[in-house]
């Protein structure tokens, strides 16, 4: 049986100030997809949202194998079961995140550093400091 490819998707959020106005982006396959209508919130939750963010692209382009890949340990630590959600919006976040990985075939979230997050470099390239 042939092995089925596994899609990358790159996620990541923040806020200015923070707490503030949320943004996230996502990266696939070399596009990205940017949102800045997320609300007010913190750095932690616009990680979440831009994880969500992940997938909803991830679904909405038929993508059914996909690895996400962030910088927030937070949220890859809180999406793979090994560190709980300590605020309510936090673990709203994380169900439903769950929730849209159930329209997936499988769901990997790893961790990876800032420098190699294609969505964090997104995000930087559309607010220089």
């Amino acid at each position: 049986m042939p092995r089925t490819q596994r899609t990358k998707l790159f996620f990541d959020g923040g806020c200015r100030p923070n707490p503030g106005a949320i943004e996230c982006a996502a990266v696939l396959r070399g596009v990205t997809y940017y949102r800045h209508d997320l609300g007010d919130g913190t750095n932690s939750e616009a990680e979440w949202l831009a994880a969500i963010h992940a997938l909803e692209i991830a679904i909405r382009n038929g993508e059914r194998d996909v690895v996400l890949l962030g910088d927030s340990t937070l949220v890859v630590t809180q999406a793979n079961g090994t560190a709980r959600c300590r605020t309510p919006e936090l673990e709203a976040h994380r169900v439903q995140f769950e929730s849209l990985a159930g329209n997936l075939d499988t769901v990997r979230i790893r961790h990876i550093g800032r420098a190699q997050n294609l969505a964090g470099i997104a995000l930087a390239r559309l607010h220089p400091r």
